[in-house]
């Protein structure tokens, strides 16, 4: 008996003795933070690498990888290179939980950077929260992502849908008064939030038609010639770029004249060139951005690729043109590396040991200067991101800004002008390794 006590004791001493070792290893044990090791970092994210928002779409995550190989080459956060892994879940919400799992589950990230879409990404929030996993900066406009209490874990970044049709619809007021006013939109939470902000300033008599769709459906006929049918003077569409292309399409096709507002997530000139190129002669490319998509009324949230006076754009194009030279620079790839490099701000605050909550609370602090022409709305009681966008029109293959930025809330606040200076880009690309809130 006392022979197998001693066995036993020693059993267990060695037992807890592995035990020990495995929980100091950065990287191991149950007790080691997931995803970090004393030299990496892993996140993830699901991506429209194929399907109906890959065109363009499938830009953002390579630029987003190629700006942490970029910090990678000059050491890292805190010493630690950033690895990206990036999975195709074709925007379709089916698929997109299941490769969250996998990443989560399997690969064991610290994170999910710019989960893409507001349908597929709805179908992982909650999933990641419920895990305590940082869910940062969905490509997506959804007010759903600011709910501090509900979703703890994420963060939005693009200025929310709603924000934007309250700016958007303030500028079709006044610029359209008198007249005719339809709606195009998806039927989702990204076409009805950006609908509440429209409603939200615009008279309701002025509005003679209000036509939604649905994703991945491409026949948009009926929709248009209800619109046609209205008379509206102005269409102003929450689509995707493969649909906005389709309505264009469709007016061409029926000589309808009507003025197009866009909102940003679908009227990226490069990627609207792009499709409308691929449909035949009459819609191709002309070498200064198609026909068709001319005059288009837009609006912006970091500065467009053509300011090349802009820090920031020389910075993105820095970065482009060393590790992604054959790929185009258009709004998805600028977004990628704005994220990129934000989600580097908030890992060097985050500390030398870094923990998924002392994530959390870097970017709650707030006080993140990035290539956003306004201001994150980031604190503990607000996980909002970009609080407004500035006016522009399509000319050649750009998007030229009008005016000041503008911002609101996505409530009843007014829209007002955003006035302060934007903040430069430094001068290494590298964001300092704290800044103050």
């Amino acid at each position: 008996m006392n022979r197998h006590l001693r066995i036993c004791a020693v059993l267990v001493t060695l037992m807890l003795a592995a035990a020990g070792c495995g929980s100091s290893r950065p990287g191991g044990g149950a007790d080691a933070v997931p995803g970090v090791t004393a030299d990496t970092i892993m996140i993830g994210s699901h991506q429209p690498l194929t399907g109906l928002a890959s065109p363009g779409g499938n830009e953002l995550a390579p630029a987003a990888r190629a700006y942490f190989d970029y910090v990678n080459s000059q050491g890292g956060v805190h010493g630690r290179k950033i690895f990206f892994k990036y999975v195709d879940d074709a925007y379709n919400r089916g698929n997109s939980l299941s490769v969250v799992r996998e990443l989560v589950e399997q690969d064991k990230v610290f994170a999910i950077l710019d989960g893409f879409g507001t349908g597929p990404h709805e179908a992982v929030a909650d999933y990641l929260n419920a895990r305590r996993v940082p869910d940062l900066f969905p490509v997506s406009g959804c007010p759903c992502w600011n709910d501090p209490i509900k979703r703890p874990y994420t963060f939005g970044w693009e200025p929310d849908y709603r924000r934007e049709g309250k700016i958007l619809g303030t500028y079709v007021a006044k610029a359209f008064a008198g007249k005719r006013i339809a709606y195009f939109y998806q039927d989702d939470d990204f076409g009805r939030s950006g609908v509440a902000g429209l409603d939200s300033v615009l008279p309701g008599a002025s509005v003679v038609a209000r036509e939604s769709y649905k994703p991945r459906y491409n026949d948009i006929t009926r929709q248009m010639r209800a619109i046609a049918q209205a008379k509206a003077d102005v269409i102003v569409a929450f689509s995707v770029p493969a649909d906005t292309a389709l309505l264009r399409l469709e007016q061409q096709r029926m000589h309808n004249s009507a003025r197009v507002v866009a909102s940003y997530a679908g009227s990226d000139p490069t990627t609207l060139s792009a499709l409308l190129a691929a449909t035949g002669p009459q819609s191709a490319v002309t070498g200064r951005g198609s026909p068709l998509i001319q005059g288009i009324i837009t609006d912006a949230f970091l500065p467009p690729a053509a300011d090349t006076a802009n820090s920031w754009t020389a910075l993105m194009k820095q970065i482009h043109n060393r590790y992604l030279p054959n790929r185009p620079l258009n709004l998805y790839a600028q977004a990628g590396i704005a994220t990129a490099y934000l989600f580097v701000q908030a890992l060097q605050r985050a500390g030398k040991s870094p923990t998924r909550q002392s994530l959390v609370a870097a970017l709650e602090r707030g006080g993140l200067p990035g290539p956003g022409l306004t201001p994150l709305a980031y604190r503990r009681t607000s996980h909002a991101g970009l609080t407004g966008v500035q006016i522009g029109v399509i000319k050649g293959d750009a998007i030229v800004l009008q005016g000041q930025p503008l911002i609101t809330d996505d409530g009843s606040g007014p829209v007002t002008p955003y006035r302060a200076p934007q903040t430069k880009a430094p001068a290494n690309g590298i964001p300092a390794p704290d800044t103050p809130s």
